[in-house]
């Protein structure tokens, strides 16, 4: 039997990767990455070219996509990507979409009753949008038997109603409306705080910085490890330089921090890192490269083009 390009076993559990968009983040390195040393970006050039950074337009390339997982008989989702038909009027790239995410969803064997977990890293655009589609004028739940899994520092951070600033200003302007808020009022999420052991394989902990309840999913299973880290890094520059924040991070300090734990955490234990954003082969093995990291190996899946 041929293999699946798009789907990987660690142990117990397989891993698909679920494919929403590839292509420009309309940002340029300096905007999207305002702290990266000078001059890094031609230095890892070799690493960045053209998976992460097209140098002719001089732009970030990004790609949004879901982690299926399969573990202990259960089907989870980890992230769902910028949704189709939303109103994104500060966050242009992802306004409006028409894109065949559930169509790749049901290329790789899933319906959307067949889903049992929804695992939101954080609570931004790119990563909540199909928790939600439209059923005429109204949204509604895109999983209806899933469970949610938000963390209540995010949700409450996020909330309109409870009126915190944010780096972003208007950026995740009607995601908590048209992408949280329906799947709360349906009794479908659950607020976890500290961490949460969704099963033997699998257990999830707060990892703050990108923002104040961003989270990191653990995969441990027959000896095999993996870290699904969300926005702790958007692109492999910042393995070779791991202070360099996004311009979307809302405490850069704690962001550094966590970025280093997660790192180190991912070298000392040789797990896959799975980043939320990552296009070419999607998952990477990073070794220490003194107080720094670098790129041991890519893993995972077929190369997107």
């Amino acid at each position: 039997m041929d293999r699946n390009p798009e789907q990987i076993t660690l142990g117990d559990v397989t891993v698909t990767r679920i494919k929403e968009f590839y292509g420009s983040a309309g940002l340029s390195p300096g905007r999207f990455f305002p702290d990266s040393p000078d001059g890094s970006w031609e230095e890892h050039r070799a690493r960045l070219v053209p998976d992460f950074w097209d140098p002719v337009a001089d732009e970030c390339r990004t790609a949004v996509q879901s982690w299926l997982l399969r573990s202990e008989g259960r089907t989870i989702l980890v992230d769902t990507g910028a949704g189709n038909h939303k109103e994104r009027p500060y966050a242009p790239v992802w306004s409006r979409l028409d894109t065949d995410y559930l169509g790749n969803l049901a290329a790789a064997g899933v319906r959307p009753e067949d889903v049992d977990l929804v695992v939101n890293t954080h609570l931004h655009v790119d990563h909540v949008g199909w928790n939600t589609r439209l059923d005429g004028r109204t949204w509604v739940p895109a999983f209806p038997n899933a469970t949610y899994l938000m963390t209540r520092r995010d949700f409450e951070f996020w909330d309109p109603a409870n009126e915190h600033r944010s780096v972003l200003g208007r950026g995740n302007q009607n995601v908590f409306e048209d992408s949280v808020a329906p799947v709360h009022r349906a009794g479908l999420t659950h607020l976890w705080e500290g961490s949460y052991r969704i099963d033997r394989n699998l257990r999830l902990d707060l990892a703050p910085g990108h923002t104040p309840g961003s989270s990191v999913l653990t995969l441990e299973s027959g000896g095999e490890r993996a870290l699904f880290v969300g926005d702790l890094v958007h692109t492999a520059l910042q393995i070779a330089e791991p202070d360099t924040n996004s311009c979307f991070c809302e405490d850069p300090a704690q962001s550094r921090v966590t970025r280093h734990r997660l790192l180190g955490r991912a070298a000392e234990h040789h797990a896959l890192l799975f980043p939320a954003h990552f296009g070419g082969r999607g998952a990477v093995e990073v070794a220490r490269n003194g107080p720094k990291f670098a790129i041991k190996e890519w893993a995972g899946f077929s190369r997107i083009s």
